[in-house]
């Protein structure tokens, strides 16, 4: 008989961010499917308030790792954290977000435990009794489905590929799991974050919507100029009061290379498409850009796409978006920040 355990970790609130909480819905379904018991197992400094939100979510126990050692993300803590709740639980399902805090350490849980682990799922099935997992390849372009024998077996859930869990507070009992951080464990230490401000943040994986420049801002204008200046004024106005998520195509990325003039706040971080990311937004607004298929592949788990270009003719027209605006995107966008004022 199969057991699933959701493996999470608390954020600075002392709460389960949202991928965790994906990460659980998940757990509970594979495990109603099944027609086995779950545990929780979390980590933090202070896990009470947790799995008090969570309390309504049918695991059979809450288990705990918890203390100052495990307030902060170190790999030597985390994975004996990681490895004494899969223990204690004696669980053969392990699921967990793919957080940046789990993807360092499950790997060497698994290795510790004896068992296998998968990343990047984006599905969880149990079609006759056996679990699989769907995982995309190749850029997005190739779908498989995967089973394992072995067990314990940790499956790392993309974020975003699963709705997040909601149910009611309810007081979780927890079962306090021991764990000894050695000396060694505990030769990393955290000495704090350096982030941007948020103003100046352009890549907000939990926006609601992804707008993405693609070349056509950098190029010559109706008036035979090039307008670099207005083009970085309205989509970073735009992005300061719409918290979107900025993308960008290759082909702006790259121009800096071939000593054009580019928009200064862009990196191949933000590069969208077969040789980017393939982030996951409610919306998607492509601005200026082609909609040709080594961009637009990017766009797969986007739900609604919409486009504006001035040529009726582009990729975008071709099916790939949902509603397409011919029409000049400088004008477009400066309405928009008018309405959005």
């Amino acid at each position: 008989m199969e057991r699933v355990l959701f493996l999470g970790h608390t954020g600075e609130n002392g709460e389960l961010g949202r991928a965790a909480l994906e990460a659980l819905h998940a757990a509970a379904g594979l495990a109603e499917e099944l027609g086995c018991a779950f545990d929780a197992g979390l980590v933090g400094a202070d896990v009470q308030k947790a799995a008090n939100n969570i309390g309504s979510c049918g695991a059979s126990s809450f288990f705990a790792v918890s203390g100052v050692d495990f307030a902060e993300a170190r790999y030597g803590s985390d994975v004996l954290a990681a490895e004494a709740l899969c223990r204690k639980s004696g669980a053969t399902i392990v699921i967990a977000a793919g957080t940046s805090r789990w993807m360092r350490v499950l790997a060497g849980a698994a290795l510790r435990l004896g068992g296998r682990i998968d990343t990047h799922a984006t599905a969880l099935g149990a079609g006759q009794g056996a679990v699989s997992i769907s995982r995309w390849y190749y850029r997005q372009r190739m779908e498989a489905q995967l089973s394992r024998a072995v067990r314990p077996w940790i499956i790392v859930l993309e974020p975003g590929s699963a709705p997040a869990w909601q149910g009611e507070e309810k007081a979780a009992a927890l079962v306090d799991v021991p764990v000894e951080v050695t000396d060694a464990a505990k030769r990393t230490s955290f000495a704090g974050y350096r982030a941007p401000q948020a103003s100046e943040q352009t890549i907000r994986p939990d926006a609601e919507l992804l707008f993405v420049a693609g070349a056509g801002w950098t190029k010559k204008q109706a008036d035979g100029n090039i307008h670099i200046e207005e083009a970085s004024k309205l989509i970073l106005d735009f992005m300061h009061k719409s918290n979107a998520s900025l993308g960008s195509s290759k082909s702006l990325v790259d121009l800096q290379g071939e000593g054009q003039a580019v928009l200064p706040f862009l990196t191949h971080l933000n590069q969208i498409g077969q040789t980017g990311a393939t982030p996951r937004h409610a919306k998607g607004f492509a601005t200026c850009c082609h909609g040709e298929e080594p961009h637009v592949v990017g766009w797969r788990f986007i739900n609604e796409r919409r486009a504006v270009n001035t040529n009726p003719n582009c990729g975008w027209a071709q099916g790939k978006a949902d509603v397409l605006y011919v029409a000049d995107a400088f004008a477009v966008m400066a309405k928009v920040n008018e309405l959005l004022s």
